[in-house]
């Protein structure tokens, strides 16, 4: 009982965007998806800027432009490659452009658009694969980290151990395999979940060296007991470009 009172804000969090997460998946509609991951992305982007010390006050309305350009454009990866072109011309044309500024253009962008994507191509099927490898990722590393883990993982992130990774890597990638298996075959499912758990662990850890390195705890203070939306969304930004690279690839 104390356990849940110390953790009761992370934990009635969690519980509603569970929920939210489920209804959205229900409802299954192209139109509340772009929404709900424009929204996500904006919150996300806005996080970005003050992670890697943007100082660009202009850049929100592109991001936003690109979203609206998601919408209609159903290759949301070719979009970031596109963006990284124009942004690669604009400084080769104005030497006072910063490479900087085009950071929030990589992280979270890159991520957001390729799970929207997939969404598009694979369905809510695909998310919700992605979501479930994520998770299990997380939860098996803090169950098998706080029994049994001793062995420090990296300086990026010190209450990491090793255990823990490998346990959350084992848990996600069999559990993940069983969700996968309603989308594709038992190898490639298997594959496909072991590969997204390791890139989630490394997502998380970008994550948290942006943070060290911008001398802060959280990349915001929106969701109670969670942080910012980049706290909650980092392992997906990663894993959902490793799991639609690998999908193309191999289904």
């Amino acid at each position: 009982m104390s356990m849940f009172g110390e953790h009761s804000e992370r934990i009635t969090t969690g519980v509603a965007l569970l929920v939210a997460v489920l209804i959205i998946g229900f409802i299954d509609n192209f139109f509340i998806m772009w929404l709900v991951f424009g929204a996500i992305y904006i919150l996300a982007f806005k996080e970005a800027i003050k992670l890697f010390g943007v100082e660009n006050d202009g850049l929100l309305p592109f991001a936003i432009g690109l979203w609206l350009v998601a919408g209609v454009y159903p290759y949301g990866d070719d979009l970031f490659v596109l963006a990284g072109v124009a942004y690669a011309s604009a400084v080769a044309f104005n030497k006072d452009i910063a490479w900087k500024d085009f950071y929030p253009f990589i992280y979270p962008t890159a991520g957001v658009l390729f799970m929207f994507t997939m969404y598009q191509e694979y369905g809510v099927l695909s998310l919700l694969w992605l979501v479930g490898v994520v998770a299990l990722t997380d939860v098996g590393a803090y169950g098998v980290g706080k029994s049994v883990g001793k062995t420090p993982f990296c300086e990026t992130s010190p209450n990491k151990t090793m255990e823990g990774v490998v346990g959350g890597i084992t848990v996600a990638t069999f559990g993940g395999m069983f969700i996968g298996l309603s989308i594709v075959d038992f190898g490639v499912a298997f594959l496909v979940s072991f590969a997204v758990a390791v890139s989630s662990i490394f997502g998380d850890l970008f994550e948290s060296s942006l943070k060290r390195a911008a001398g802060v705890k959280d990349s915001g203070d929106l969701l109670p007991g969670h942080g910012g939306v980049l706290d909650r969304i980092d392992g997906y930004l990663f894993g959902g470009i490793v799991m639609l690279v690998l999908l193309r690839g191999l289904v």
